[in-house]
């Protein structure tokens, strides 16, 4: 009698399929919440810690890793590449954000336009945060100095 295995009922290659499928929604929803929070988490008090953190991350990928990989490279955009190409996608862009908007309106933007806004957002945003968590660094220093004299 043959034993019956998961392999013998499901090829292998069906849970790869489903597992490249749930890494191509995650990384959609993943790396769209990332950008979204690289452009307002600034705002906020309480995450202005974690924004400087997540932007020098994308900073960090974008201007030191893009040396060798190319500039404005994204290990995020890079791996979920790989997993369209994976699954049978062609459609990616050069910007992740152009690939963005136009998966999710339909409109196909001129990449370079779209490049050069998301430059100047992320700069600006960069700029904000730092600015702002300085501030904030002062207040409390000064803070905690009237509290001890």
């Amino acid at each position: 009698m043959e034993t019956c295995t998961l392999n013998s009922l499901v090829k292998p290659h069906i849970f790869l399929r489903m597992w490249y499928s749930f890494l191509n929604i995650f990384f959609f929803v993943f790396h769209t919440i990332f950008t979204l929070f690289n452009i307002v988490g600034w705002i906020f008090q309480k995450t202005r810690k974690l924004h400087l953190i997540t932007i020098s991350l994308t900073a960090f990928s974008w201007f030191f890793l893009g040396i060798w990989y190319g500039w404005g490279y994204c290990f995020c955009t890079d791996w979920h590449w790989t997993v369209r190409q994976r699954l049978g996608y062609k459609d990616h862009s050069n910007s992740y954000i152009h690939f963005l908007i136009l998966k999710l309106s339909g409109i196909n933007l001129n990449e370079q336009m779209v490049e050069n806004a998301t430059l100047v957002i992320f700069l600006l945003c960069f700029i904000l945060s730092a600015c702002l968590n300085i501030k904030d660094w002062r207040i409390k220093k000064n803070k905690s100095q009237n509290h001890l004299s």
